[in-house]
C-alpha cells in the first residue's frame, strides 16, 4: 500500500518537501553565488567547468538539459569561458549541428582553484549534521530523486 503523507486538508506549502528542497537549493545557490564575487568566474560558470572536468556533459545541449539553462544564456556563458581560454569548442565531424565542449588546461586549473570555495560553503551548510545525518540526508534525497524519475510526467508528450 502506498503511504499518503499529505492530504488536501493537512497540506501546507511551507512544509511541503518540494518547497523545502527548493528553499535549500536557493539558499545554497545564493551563498555560492556570493562566494564567487570577486573571481573571474561566476558560480554558474564554475558549474560548467566542473561538469566538463567530471566528463558528465560533452555538448551544450547536455549542459542545458542537466543545468536547466536556456540555450541563449548558456551560449553567452560558454562564449565567456571560451574567451578566457577555459573551454574550447569542436564541431562534430559526424553531425555539424553538434558542438563538443572541452575543458582546457587553464579551465581545469581554474575549476580546481575554485572548488575549495564550494567545499567550504557546503561544509558550513552541513555543520550541524552528524556524519550519520549527512549520509541519511544524501540517501533520502537520492531515493526521492529516483522515485520522481520513475514517475511519468502527466501531460508530457
Amino acid at each position: 500500500m502506498t503511504v499518503r503523507h499529505y492530504t488536501a486538508r493537512n497540506f501546507k506549502s511551507a512544509t511541503s518537501i518540494g518547497y523545502l528542497a527548493k528553499m535549500a537549493h536557493m539558499l545554497m545557490h545564493d551563498h555560492a553565488t556570493a562566494a564567487f564575487a570577486g573571481h573571474d568566474v561566476t558560480f554558474q560558470q564554475w558549474l560548467v567547468l566542473l561538469r566538463l572536468k567530471e566528463g558528465r556533459e560533452l555538448t551544450a545541449s547536455d549542459l542545458c538539459r542537466t543545468l536547466r539553462h536556456d540555450t541563449g544564456a548558456l551560449t553567452r556563458l560558454l562564449d565567456q569561458l571560451e574567451e578566457r581560454g577555459y573551454i574550447s569548442r569542436q564541431r562534430s565531424r559526424d553531425d555539424r549541428r553538434v558542438v563538443h565542449l572541452q575543458l582546457t588546461e587553464a579551465g581545469a586549473g581554474k575549476c580546481s582553484e575554485l572548488t575549495p570555495i564550494i567545499v567550504d560553503k557546503l561544509n558550513a551548510a552541513l555543520a550541524d549534521f552528524s556524519k550519520e545525518e549527512f549520509n541519511e540526508l544524501s540517501r533520502l534525497l537520492n531515493k526521492l530523486i529516483d522515485t520522481i524519475r520513475k514517475t511519468p510526467i502527466e501531460g508530457a508528450d
